[in-house]
């Protein structure tokens, strides 16, 4: 009996057992691959119709075909939650196929990708900032699309989540007791979200750091910063009348007196000492 090398063994073995998605991937065959990977795609397997697709797309450009294998191609993309490569595609797609029906959908997926990869508000929100343009964008050239109020929802979705970090990142520096970080960094929320629904307590948080802030401060900064917590408190006062933080509003007020009081008694002293 013929006996067979064992390495001859193993690749008769491996091709025996290749499977059906094996064979078309290497098949050289570009008609086969686009009917399987339209099949795959049907089916919900979109790794192997994206695997397929990218094989079988150079075959196909300038053919009828290329407009839905590209289309398809992208949205295995997004599928597969691959959201960076899905607004790549989507927006390749858009600009490749100017004409196609298909146009303002691919325009809107390059858009919503970059909604799906903005993160939880604890992170970093650069694709957040992404999304808001692209959403914007797509309204601004498509406004009778029945996707616009989708887009301004999400970019509400969005907006709220960026000024909840905000709040998150000065409420942090109030913690650790920066208090003159905390200051400017709920007064850029306030700058970038008017109207908050946290404006209240956002300003007397900023009226609490102030008065911190000046208490702890050197001897020739005091007075300036008490000054400035009193500008804070009259424009709290005129704000809020009836805010549910009146009685701690009454309280720093209370302790600005107390503090430029002690300031004058200092001055009095030195002017005392010099005679």
């Amino acid at each position: 009996m013929k006996r067979f090398p064992l390495f001859i063994l193993i690749v008769l073995l491996i091709s025996s057992c290749k499977t059906d998605y094996e064979k078309v991937r290497t098949s050289n065959d570009p008609k086969l691959m686009y009917e399987a990977a339209n099949q795959y795609y049907a089916d919900g397997n979109y790794l192997n119709a994206q695997t397929l697709y990218e094989l079988a797309i150079p075959y196909y450009r300038g053919k009828e075909e290329a407009e839905d294998l590209y289309y398809k191609f992208a949205d295995t993309h997004y599928q597969l939650g691959e959201y960076i490569l899905s607004a790549h595609y989507f927006k390749n797609f858009a600009s490749s196929f100017y004409n196609s029906p298909k146009k303002q959908e691919a325009d809107y997926m390059a858009a919503y990708s970059k909604y799906k990869l903005s993160p939880n508000h604890k992170l970093d929100q650069s694709y957040s900032g992404e999304a808001i343009d692209a959403l914007q964008d797509f309204m601004n050239v498509y406004p009778d699309s029945d996707k616009v109020e989708e887009c301004t929802k999400l970019i509400d979705e969005i907006r709220a989540k960026l000024e909840l970090k905000a709040f998150e990142e000065g409420r942090l520096y109030y913690n650790l007791k920066n208090y003159n970080s905390a200051i400017k960094s709920f007064e850029n929320m306030l700058k970038d979200f008017p109207e908050t629904k946290r404006g209240e307590e956002v300003r007397f948080l900023i009226l609490q750091s102030s008065i911190n802030w000046a208490t702890k401060s050197i001897f020739e900064k005091k007075e300036e910063r008490l000054e400035q917590t009193l500008k804070k408190y009259k424009n709290f006062q005129r704000k809020y009348p009836e805010s549910s933080y009146a009685e701690d509003v009454q309280k720093i007020y209370e302790i600005y007196q107390e503090e430029i009081k002690n300031l004058e008694n200092v001055r009095l002293k030195d002017t005392s000492s010099k005679y």
